[in-house]
């Protein structure tokens, strides 16, 4: 198979992680990223440019909490965008939970923080990334998080969300460009299908579809379980407008198909006005910005699976409530 070179910078990166390494992967990061890349994290990290900061702010910091760190990835592969070339990749960090990191108590157990990727490659470096965690999982594990409240009609699962069922979410192989085209017009329609009267979106989906959802919202499967999360959901906001929207004030930094896997990423994504209760706060009105990014899997003419990340303390710190704050003042 022909491994093409950004998915070789991709991949070695990736196998950096698979063990812990006496230099704490510092090694992987500067062959990785370019030094003046601008990456940007989930709140609380935000933006930040090259890699002295990221080591120094974001990768130091989660070696010292996390003994023995290292990282599986089930995802990963590559596409072009608006002229630009990207990898992609998803999974977890994994290690032994020792010492508070973002105000969150040590469970001095083995302990998951799920993580999502985008980057954007020149001459087969990284030069703009964005990342994703799903942080608010981590709490929930270590039975931190202070919120009840769920946006669908029941709570969803909130523990660890596995791969693909079919195991071949590592393409380090080029794809045929009509497969992979027809798999981004297959998710770029049905996402242009959300918060319609007919839930048009519908018939783009497997009825024993999965979708694994940020652990603030649950995850569920079969189409009608995840209908009774998707619909709620929506109805808690007015004006809603996503990523893949022409016009839309908000919109995907990527979006791309590698053969039957797609992704999209927005920072923000999708913006909408909040009309109900959400995630137990109040309305007021307000318009809220989402950083939100997906994978997806195809089998045939329908999508089967769906891993969806939301930055939640980021959206929760635009309703009043900063819950990571709360954690720091409570420690």
């Amino acid at each position: 198979m022909t491994i093409l070179p950004n998915k070789v910078a991709l991949k070695a990166y990736c196998e950096a992680y698979h063990h812990p390494q006496p230099d704490g992967f510092g090694a992987a990061v500067e062959r990785f990223f370019d030094s003046n890349a601008k990456i940007n994290i989930v709140h609380p990290f935000n933006a930040m440019v090259g890699t002295a900061q990221y080591k120094e702010l974001f990768l130091q910091p989660l070696l010292e909490s996390f003994e023995n760190l290292h990282r599986r990835d089930y995802i990963a592969f590559g596409g072009d965008y608006e002229d630009s070339e990207w990898v992609t990749c998803t999974g977890y960090y994994c290690g032994h939970f020792k010492h508070p990191w973002l105000g969150i108590k040590p469970t001095n157990a083995m302990a998951y923080l799920r993580f999502g990727e985008f980057h954007r490659m020149v001459a087969g470096r990284v030069v703009e990334s964005y990342i994703f965690l799903d942080i608010p999982e981590l709490m929930i594990a270590a039975g931190q998080w202070p919120i009840t409240d769920s946006p669908g009609r029941d709570r969803g699962y909130t523990g660890y969300l596995p791969g693909p069922a079919s195991q071949d979410g590592l393409i380090w192989h080029h794809n045929a460009a009509e497969r992979s085209a027809s798999s981004l017009e297959m998710v770029t329609s049905m996402l242009r299908g959300l918060a319609t009267e007919n839930q048009a979106w519908r018939p783009y989906w497997h009825e024993n579809m999965h979708w694994y959802g940020p652990a603030a919202f649950g995850s569920f499967v079969g189409l009608e379980n995840f209908s009774g999360f998707q619909v709620p959901f929506e109805n808690t906001f007015s004006a809603w407008i996503g990523g893949a929207v022409p016009g839309s004030q908000t919109q995907h930094f990527t979006r791309f198909g590698d053969g039957d896997y797609i992704c999209s990423g927005g920072w923000p994504s999708l913006n909408a006005v909040q009309a109900k209760t959400f995630l137990g706060q109040p309305s007021h009105g307000e318009r809220l910005f989402m950083r939100v990014c997906d994978w997806w899997r195809r089998e045939g003419d329908l999508l089967v699976e769906n891993w969806v990340f939301v930055d939640i303390p980021h959206v929760l710190l635009q309703m009043g409530f900063d819950v990571l704050a709360d954690l720091e003042e409570a420690a």
